[in-house]
């Protein structure tokens, strides 16, 4: 098979990792890649926002699939384009991905639905809002609507907070994402991902997740894209599992089917186990980022027949076998991130890092220039491990880690923390 996989991020060299390690696949291109995935692939410099560029691409090159990486070509709607040029792809349908592109979408799905989520207000004004957050006071959620690269929400926990964001979005904060906003209860529990890929009618669960969402040590600072995740979490038993895909993933495919948009592809649920149960904090039109890392580690099935089975309908009898063995990635990123961060600087010790046993090393936002690995992005590397606990799996990661030299970058220095605390309150 000839696959096209569009994207440029961490999630995507893991995806072009393990898509190239099938039988199946004669020839994998990425485009536009990045220096790591040039190892994978042959990367291509295409627009992804060009779709037409991308059909023609796929036409002169006899492509067999497209493998949709990112959210924003999916709300684009580059997999309806590809589908009605006659080429077969991996992901959802610009109306069925809207469960990612607007919040709001969501919560009311959620609503007709009975899917448990947290309480929330769509407003239009930023007077209207600011008034129904002071009628419910803080801690409380605040987010834009659309897609803000991850970055979209403030867990404001106090009202001055709440009501500064509130301006920021209405003001322009996020552009056009931030055109409108959903004000949400704020939820106390621990918050892990559920995966489940989809085919329009079946979904078949995958592995679990945790990710780290600030920017620092402790869960201090400013929301960013993810610092680091583990697979799998261990706050998402087989009971809460099953009962995530009893009430939040299977209604949802049967409303989404009802409304001429069944869901296809991987459908990534942010869930908050709270003492109620577990509750829906968002859903996600594609892996994540970086929880896809630690998936595809993870899996020991060949992916590309799942990838397939899911856009073709036919997941209902389909299986996937997984490694007991924990996964567990650090994000290295540029100083500065998620603000205002420089770019070019050099990048060392990679080669002696991916020496450590058990470590694999995924490239977000790189380029190669004169034999040299420059940082390209603000997150930029992803050091993954695995081993045969959390423990063991982030010391194998930081030993990685204190091998690269890049004086620009840092990295959280606790990604795993509630499951080592959790191995070692058990051990």
């Amino acid at each position: 098979m000839r696959i096209l996989l569009l994207g440029s991020g961490g999630r995507e060299h893991a995806l072009a990792w393990k898509i190239a390690a099938s039988p199946l696949v004669t020839k994998l291109w990425c485009a536009p890649g990045n220096a790591g995935i040039a190892r994978e692939a042959e990367c291509v410099a295409l627009d992804i926002t060009d779709h037409t560029a991308v059909i023609e691409f796929c036409r002169s090159n006899a492509v067999d699939f497209v493998v949709v990486g990112p959210d924003a070509p999916i709300a684009a709607g580059i997999v309806d384009d590809l589908n009605a040029a006659g080429f077969k792809a991996f992901g959802p349908t610009r109306a069925a991905g809207q469960l990612e592109s607007s919040k709001i979408f969501t919560k009311e799905l959620c609503k007709a639905n009975q899917i448990p989520t947290a309480a929330f207000g769509h407003f239009k004004d930023a007077e209207a809002a600011k008034t129904y957050i002071r009628q419910q006071g803080a801690p409380i959620v605040v987010k834009a609507d659309g897609l803000a690269a991850g970055k979209g929400v403030v867990v404001a926990m106090n009202l001055e907070e709440a009501l500064a964001a509130v301006d920021m979005m209405f003001g322009g904060g996020f552009g056009a994402a931030g055109a409108e906003v959903v004000v949400e209860e704020f939820m106390q529990g621990e918050e892990a991902s559920f995966f489940a890929l989809c085919d329009g009618e079946h979904a078949l669960p995958l592995a679990t997740a945790q990710d780290h969402k600030r920017a620092f040590d402790g869960d201090k600072g400013p929301n960013t894209g993810g610092m680091g995740a583990y697979s799998p979490a261990p706050v998402l038993t087989e009971a809460l599992c099953t009962r995530i895909m009893e009430e939040m993933v299977k209604p949802t495919l049967r409303a989404l089917k009802a409304m001429g948009s069944p869901y296809k592809g991987v459908l990534y649920a942010g869930v908050m186990v709270t003492k109620d149960g577990p509750k829906l904090v968002e859903y996600n039109a594609r892996f994540g980022d970086p929880e896809c890392q630690v998936l595809m580690l993870r899996m020991m099935s060949d992916i590309v027949p799942a990838l397939i089975a899911s856009a073709d309908g036919q997941l209902k009898n389909f299986s996937l076998r997984w490694f007991d063995d924990v996964a567990l990635t650090v994000i290295m990123a540029t100083k500065g991130y998620p603000g205002d961060y420089g770019k070019g600087s050099v990048i060392e010790g990679l080669d002696d890092a991916a020496d450590v046993e058990g470590v694999e090393i995924f490239h977000a936002g790189t380029r190669a220039e004169g034999g040299k690995i420059l940082a390209n992005g603000g997150r930029v590397l992803n050091v993954c491990a695995t081993g045969k606990t959390v423990t063991e799996a982030q010391q194998r990661a930081y030993q990685a880690v204190d091998r690269i030299k890049w004086p620009d970058g840092f990295c959280r220095r606790d990604i795993g923390w509630q499951a080592v605390a959790r191995e070692k309150a058990g051990g």
